[in-house]
């Protein structure tokens, strides 16, 4: 079922790596012509033209944006009781894990009476959005909610589609999931116009905009996210899921199979790829795959992912070589599933997140392993990072300085200004202290 890339006996550059290796991506630009029109129309048009963007793409127009909180409030009631046990240990975990990630201040003396000290300081409001469409998702409302509440933000609205089968309101599972957190503010809005009603806001819907847009969603509301960044702040342009596994002849191909499949069931477009120094693995895996694919019920959303050119197994002669494609490939989320697991997963430079060993599957990322599971996806891990508590916080540094420290380290600023040309900033210190008096003489 997997297509088959063969880089043995071959010393690939980076460059064509990157060329070589399996990937879909997706062309966020394609989409702006589309979404430009709608995030013009909210920006004059507010809360009604965001509804009626809702009935022209989920058939349905919620009788107000804001969610009731006795919708809430019924959601959580009527919850599975199963359901609720699981959120809310995937709650505590991932807050224990979040909570711990926030820096401290700190003050560095760089000489008596000089100090800089860097503060952090929360996102005042942030828009949280959840995705409604080929599944539920409460899991993002936990891995967009927690963070922002652990760094500290004062104010937090979700913003999730509306659903035709639940009046109108968004899924009664991230209902549910946004009350188990405190999150009393939800809108049912979605895609792209549920992006910019968060940017722009509308007063006479009390409706107020945000500082701050973040999680996943389809190629519109990136493209969405892409156009209002400036408005706001964003985290990323989120794409298709993406799995690679990084693995050696102690593999188990059954977990392997599975957990390239899990993956290959978001989407179409999601992306599978086994990295791998042993054919007869690569093989077995392959079999494996084709053998339970099928027993899921999404059987044929999981054969156009894995069939797709953005999965496949790429083979190469040893670990060495193995890493760096890992590298290069920078996935989403990466498995090790080799001897000396751990050691393997610290010499990955470019991964969102990386699993390490047999009992450490993606889907338990996906869910309750304390870790976030809103990450870089189609390369971007080389250069950044997935959702945290950092996310949802900016650093701020606190200047103080004396009157010695000043004259101390005055000159060398004057001297500085000079050399670019901006004598006015060496005007600013002199202000205050007739510096180097024997230079300003001649």
């Amino acid at each position: 079922m997997l297509n088959v890339i063969d880089l043995r006996g071959r010393t690939p550059s980076t460059s064509e790596l990157r060329r070589a290796l399996p990937r879909g991506g997706t062309d966020v630009a394609s989409v702006l012509p589309i979404v430009a029109p709608i995030i013009e129309a909210v920006r004059e048009g507010g809360a009604q033209a965001a509804l009626e963007y809702g009935e022209k793409f989920d058939q349905v127009t919620p009788t107000s944006v804001k969610v009731p909180k006795e919708v809430l409030a019924e959601a959580v009631d009527t919850l599975d009781e199963k359901v609720r046990v699981a959120l809310e240990a995937a709650i505590s975990r991932v807050r224990k894990a979040h909570a711990e990630q926030k820096p401290s201040a700190h003050t560095t003396t760089l000489a008596p009476g000089a100090t800089v000290t860097e503060i952090f300081v929360p996102i005042e409001r942030v828009g949280l959005y959840v995705p409604g469409g080929k599944a539920v998702y409460p899991s993002s409302v936990v891995m967009n909610v927690v963070p922002a509440q652990e760094a500290g933000a004062t104010s937090l609205v979700v913003a999730s589609p509306p659903q035709k089968d639940h009046g109108g309101w968004p899924h009664p599972t991230v209902l549910a999931a946004c009350a188990l957190l405190g999150v009393d503010e939800v809108w049912a809005v979605g895609g792209a116009q549920a992006v910019a009603l968060l940017a722009y806001g509308d007063d006479a819907a009390d409706l107020q905009p945000v500082d701050m847009v973040t999680g996943p969603g389809n190629i519109f509301v990136a493209g969405a996210k892409r156009l209002v960044q400036g408005v706001v702040g964003i985290d990323a342009e989120a794409g298709p899921s993406e799995i690679a596994v990084l693995a050696d002849s102690t593999a188990d191909p059954v977990y392997l199979a599975y957990d390239l499949i899990s993956q290959a069931e978001h989407d179409d477009l999601a992306a599978s790829v086994l990295i791998t120094d042993d054919e007869q693995l690569a093989k077995a895996v392959d079999r494996e795959i084709d053998a339970r694919y099928t027993v899921t019920r999404n059987a044929d959303r999981v054969a156009s992912a894995l069939s797709g050119k953005q999965s496949g197994i790429v083979l190469v002669d040893d670990l060495d070589q193995g890493v760096a494609v890992a590298d290069a490939y920078a996935a989403e989320h990466l498995e090790i599933h080799t001897a000396n697991a751990r050691e393997v997963a610290e010499r990955i430079h470019n991964a969102g997140a990386i699993f390490v060993g047999a009992y450490s599957p993606v889907p338990l990322g996906d869910y309750a392993a304390g870790s976030n599971h809103v990450l870089p996806t189609s390369g971007t891990a080389r250069f950044s990072s997935g959702l945290s508590t950092h996310t949802f916080l900016r650093s701020v540094n606190l200047i103080e300085y004396d009157e010695i420290a000043l004259k101390e380290i005055g000159s060398h600023v004057i001297t500085l200004a000079d050399a670019e040309d901006l004598p006015a900033h060496g005007e600013s210190i002199r202000a205050r202290y007739e510096m180097m008096p024997t230079t300003q003489e001649q």
